[in-house]
């Protein structure tokens, strides 16, 4: 994705209606935070902490730095705008590119931290507890878990009677909280079935 992004903007940078734009910039900006991302996820954790009995999820690097990162991007561009954007020597076309682009990561931003960063899950061996952002809690007993698959969000966790829970893959630990997920589904499966082969 982030290569098909650079190569798009490097494309825009040769068409007239775009070429007054700072494109290439605008490339080697996704590039070098795309060299970021490469790097912290190195150093993520795979396993949640342990505390009281319970395993939990904790924000990594990655979605400190996309939050932060680009909160700090959105108020450069938006400072940018509102200082640069009085002169007359300024390309209008430039000024709504840069005013555009800070309300985009402003809402990634946003969304980053709503959907990461102020989320509180953990488990143990009877259930799972989702807390989000506003405070709400979702549990779901291990027994009920049907399903365990990726989305556009993250990771979710499905039950039998359709409650869902769903993390970001970029949690540490959430490789070690989908494989228990997984275990789980499967096992259910097999005693749903079995119980069925029973009747």
């Amino acid at each position: 994705m982030p290569l098909v992004l650079i190569v798009t903007l490097l494309l825009l940078k040769h068409i007239p209606a775009t070429a007054g734009l700072p494109l290439a910039r605008a490339a080697g900006v996704v590039a070098f935070g795309y060299a970021a991302f490469l790097a912290l996820r190195l150093v993520q954790d795979q396993e949640g902490i342990q505390r009281d009995g319970w395993s939990e999820l904790r924000p990594s690097m990655v979605e400190y730095f996309a939050c932060y990162g680009a909160a700090a991007l959105a108020v450069v561009l938006m400072s940018a705008v509102i200082v640069i954007g009085g002169t007359k020597v300024v390309d209008p076309t430039q000024m709504l590119a840069a005013f555009a682009a800070s309300l985009m990561l402003g809402a990634g931003a946003i969304g980053i931290g709503l959907g990461g960063l102020f989320v509180k899950v953990r488990w143990n061996n009877a259930r799972l507890e989702h807390r989000n952002a506003f405070g709400k809690q979702t549990i779901l007993a291990w027994s009920d878990v049907r399903n365990v698959s990726p989305n556009w969000r993250g990771i979710a966790i499905t039950t039998y009677d359709q409650r869902q829970v769903t993390f970001s893959q970029f949690h540490s630990g959430a490789a070690q909280l989908a494989e228990h997920a997984s275990t789980r589904a499967r096992r259910n499966a097999e005693t749903a079935t079995k119980a069925f082969a029973a009747l």
